[in-house]
């Protein structure tokens, strides 16, 4: 056996090695750069996760969209190349690698000068403008803003994420509960399938190729430009945390939040989970928006609390007696615990950005580098109470080394013909376990036993009968990916014989083997 797996090794690298003869910019009449030599495909070889490492064959930096296409088109004449899209690195299971295959590094540099994607088009009454699927989320922000006075109506709390990578999965923030994901946000898209073809889709044009790409985990072909719907953006937001000791009230208000009508709720609201401690990632530290602010941990002798953070966003022009009457209106309504109520205003884009000081922080330390084994699951609102103590009270009643985020969404928000699968009911929330591993803290848990603590959440929601999905899916057997798609597998299969029958597409997600 060992000879038969060496001799197959050698023969695939031989393969391998015949190709790269060949691939070069001028055999493949790109415009582009390809490169096969470290530290370029050592830097496609691993992600943010830093639990997978998967070195490529080459990493292409396409012009273009003709060069994406055509380099599909080469890999589908191979005997065994594969293409991954990859934008910003931020997976976590090694779903941009594609081992000894391509990497098509889609990130776009942000250029002020290029004003190529910021024409902007009247779609039916909805004001859109064209970015590029390399694009991160926070140069469209800059851009819309600065230089239109506009903004994407749904976000991600990070925006260093390129538009396809998001799109490809869903994109959820604490604005989803009002306009949906950004995959609701988008009115078409221009794509590359695993065919090789450049299409462009939209709702009544290509729809099945439109929905099966949004939460598509790139199987089906690689965004590469956007149409996304925009609105006036705000100047200011009020921003404000409140602290819950009991899950049930925490719950019943954030609930009622989302379900208020526009104009009678916040602009934003999520919510998070945190130890009664003085850990300033994962204790009440973490509540405090203000160093001037304080935060009372006698007020609760619980060794877990929940905290729903809001925004109300206004205009500079807004009377400042008008933003506090509202704000007071729905605080009103609150339970919240006494003495816990924390609020500050920003500016728009300060607050959209809030994550960017804590990556700085991050990166100055060396977590950002540092293993992440994160955890991202929607758990419906019938099972999220069993979660609560089951996990919450119990598994990870002494923190995680990051935040946990946990927040009611609407189901009715989403397009049930887009890839995205979901748990069942009309509320479910998202559940965000974002581990930051740290190698330089003494009794810091090892990456081996954070990951393993995951497959018992999974573990023990699927023994209680838990109504639950990952979000950013990760399986690594087709029986596993059966299971998450339940009754749509058949769906998924077949749009994948349709757009990428030779299975070239996306192979880190680890759903089909190539042709």
């Amino acid at each position: 056996m060992i000879a038969y797996l060496e001799q197959q090794h050698f023969l695939q690298q031989e393969v391998v090695e015949k190709e790269e003869e060949i691939l070069t910019p001028q055999s493949m009449n790109i415009q582009g750069t390809i490169d096969y030599r470290s530290p370029t495909t050592l830097y496609a070889a691993t992600d943010f996760g830093g639990l997978n490492s998967s070195q490529p064959y080459a990493v292409v930096k396409p012009s273009n969209t003709h060069d994406i296409a055509t380099v599909i088109k080469f890999a589908s004449n191979s005997q065994t190349l594969t293409v991954a899209a990859r934008g910003n690195g931020h997976s976590i299971n090694g779903q941009a690698m594609a081992h000894n295959g391509i990497v098509i590094d889609m990130k776009k540099d942000y250029d002020e000068k290029d004003g190529n994607n910021g024409v902007l088009m009247d779609n039916g009454g909805i004001t859109v403008v064209d970015v590029s699927g390399g694009e991160l989320w926070e140069d469209v922000l800059k851009r819309c803003v600065m230089k239109m006075g506009l903004a994407p109506r749904s976000w991600t709390d990070y925006l260093g994420l390129t538009v396809g990578g998001t799109l490809s999965n869903g994109g959820v923030s604490g604005q989803t509960f009002r306009f949906g994901p950004q995959t609701e946000n988008v009115t078409e898209l221009e794509v590359v399938t695993g065919n090789g073809d450049v299409v462009c889709c939209s709702r009544d044009q290509n729809s099945q190729l439109f929905f099966g790409v949004l939460g598509g985990l790139g199987q089906f072909g690689i965004i590469t430009r956007a149409r996304v719907i925009v609105q006036p953006a705000p100047d200011m937001v009020r921003w404000i945390r409140v602290v819950y000791s009991e899950f049930s009230e925490f719950t019943r208000d954030a609930e009622w939040l989302i379900t208020r009508e526009e104009g009678e709720s916040f602009d934003y609201v999520e919510g998070f989970v945190f130890v009664n401690s003085d850990d300033p990632v994962n204790g009440w530290p973490s509540v405090v928006l203000d160093p001037n602010q304080v935060y009372d941990p006698t007020l609760s002798r619980n060794s877990v609390l929940y905290c729903i953070e809001v925004a109300l966003h206004y205009s500079k022009g807004n009377c400042s007696s008008t933003v506090d009457s509202k704000v007071e209106k729905l605080l009103g309504r609150l339970r919240f615990m006494e003495d816990t109520l924390f609020q500050m205003d920003v500016g728009y884009m300060d607050f959209l950005l809030r994550v960017k000081q804590a990556e700085k922080e991050a990166k100055a330390n060396g977590i950002w580098d540092a293993p992440h084994p994160w955890l991202n699951l929607f758990v419906s609102k019938s099972s999220i109470a069993d979660f609560d103590r089951s996990i919450f009270k119990k598994i990870l009643k002494d923190g995680i080394g990051g935040p946990m985020l946990v927040y009611p969404i609407l189901r009715s928000k989403w397009d049930e013909r887009t890839s995205v699968v979901l748990p069942d009911g009309d509320i479910f929330y998202i559940v965000a376990l974002l581990r930051f591993t740290n190698p330089y803290q003494k009794n810091s848990p090892s990456v081996r036993d954070l990951v393993l603590q995951n497959h018992e959440i999974l573990q023990i929601c699927a023994r209680n009968g838990l109504d639950f999905k990952l979000y950013l899916p990760h399986y690594n057997t087709e029986e596993g990916w059966k299971q998450h798609f339940g009754d749509r597998w058949s769906w998924f299969v077949e749009l994948k014989s349709r757009y990428d029958p030779m299975a070239i597409l996306a192979p880190g997600q680890k759903i089909f083997e190539r042709q």
